[in-house]
């Protein structure tokens, strides 16, 4: 199941390889998408969709809490409060997501990476760059995890000792949950999916959203 989504991300190593195979694959799907319906687009990834005449238009969706607005057919992404092109891993992100999601929604509960299509096998090196990686940089110090949250527009919930969900895409929710240590024992966190993500994004790509919020709640606790 390493596919080059995941190894571009996953680890945060950009390997050349898996960069051009991934742009590559991201390039076939938006050629792919092209002639599709917009309006079906829209609906599948709840997105909204202004058309500008001669079967062309504009989709506009937040992307962890940012919006985006991506040209129909040619699929060019901008961020809208600057104007300036979106970076190439956060559209391929958007890529998987039109090509995938079928506007199902939000189950209401949480599983861990385990539990996705595929993802057991998985799991350990999953948790191995997320997971742990907060543990090292939050360990008991669940007011820095809050504000670290906060910053990033995290929801609190009702989950573990502390948790927080985050939207990364319309209909991609994902949390962190936090599990305090004692003398015995030591803090423990978890990245947990909506239930529905499956029908939204490959579960390799679902390691890309996982490693993203790690990397930005670290981000925003150290910087």
């Amino acid at each position: 199941m390493t596919t080059a989504a995941e190894g571009v991300h996953a680890t945060g190593h950009h390997r050349p390889d898996a960069t051009e195979s991934l742009l590559a694959r991201v390039a076939e799907i938006w050629a792919e998408l092209a002639g599709a319906d917009p309006k079906q687009l829209a609906a599948g990834t709840r997105s909204s969709y202004t058309p500008a005449g001669g079967g062309t238009g504009e989709f506009r969706l937040p992307v962890w809490g940012r919006e985006a607005l991506i040209a129909f057919p040619g699929f060019e992404a901008t961020w809208l409060d600057t104007a300036e092109r979106v970076d190439p891993f956060t559209v391929a992100l958007l890529a998987y997501y039109f090509a995938t999601s079928d506007g199902t929604p939000g189950a209401g509960s949480r599983i861990a990476f385990g539990g996705l299509r595929d993802g057991a096998f998985y799991a350990q090196a999953f948790q191995g760059y997320t997971g742990n990686e907060l543990a090292k940089a939050f360990g008991n110090d669940a007011d820095a995890l809050a504000a670290a949250a906060g910053a990033l527009g995290g929801v609190p919930e009702p989950l573990a000792d502390l948790a927080f969900s985050f939207r990364a895409l319309p209909l991609v929710s994902i949390a962190v949950a936090c599990w305090l240590g004692d003398e015995d024992f030591g803090p423990s966190y978890r990245v947990l999916f909506d239930a529905a993500v499956g029908h939204h994004l490959p579960t390799d790509v679902c390691a890309i959203v996982g490693s993203s919020l790690t990397r930005q709640l670290i981000t925003a606790h150290s910087g």
